[in-house]
């Protein structure tokens, strides 16, 4: 995947040195690049949703409930649309996580190269709705979400979304 999902996304301020103005040089410990490849099957939503929470809990990543929620209902509407529109072309996908020290960026994979709109549809017709609500939660949260191309034709999905703010010694 194209920047190891960083992309655009939101970044902490630099200062002098490259590093963040507000915090000790070098990482802190829940920063970090997870990644990881499922089919493109309907088994892949709830073990993508399960994935990224342990993982959260793991690394100790300051997320707030509201925010480990919006997450999760990221990746499955994100994990569903991989399985339901691009399976036939791409029958793996990947979840990538990406954690900075106050953003957590989640990203979905496949090699379908139809780059999708978030169109609305009729409230009676089922599904169609997903990437709307994965505009929505971004944009209640204070994030950002974008799909781009990737280098092998395919596409990536992705939201980012600030973390609380933490304290650091």
């Amino acid at each position: 995947m194209e920047n190891h999902g960083r992309g655009s996304g939101p970044r902490p301020a630099a200062g002098e040195d490259g590093e963040p103005a507000h915090r000790p040089p070098g990482p802190l410990s829940y920063e970090g690049v997870w990644r990881f490849t499922a089919p493109a099957v309907d088994a892949s939503v709830p073990q993508a949703r399960h994935a990224v929470r342990d993982l959260l809990l793991r690394q100790g990543v300051p997320v707030t409930d509201d925010l480990v929620q919006g997450l999760l209902l990221i990746v499955s509407e994100l994990v569903t649309n991989a399985v339901r529109h691009a399976a036939l072309l791409s029958p793996m996908l990947a979840v990538e996580v990406a954690v900075g020290a106050e953003w957590v960026r989640v990203s979905v994979e496949d090699n379908h190269p139809y780059r999708p709109t978030a169109l609305e549809t009729d409230h009676s017709g089922e599904g169609g709705r997903g990437l709307l609500l994965v505009r929505e939660v971004t944009r209640e949260a204070g994030g950002v979400c974008d799909v781009e191309h990737t280098a092998n034709g395919g596409k990536v999905i992705w939201a980012a979304l600030p973390l609380a703010a933490v304290r650091v010694p």
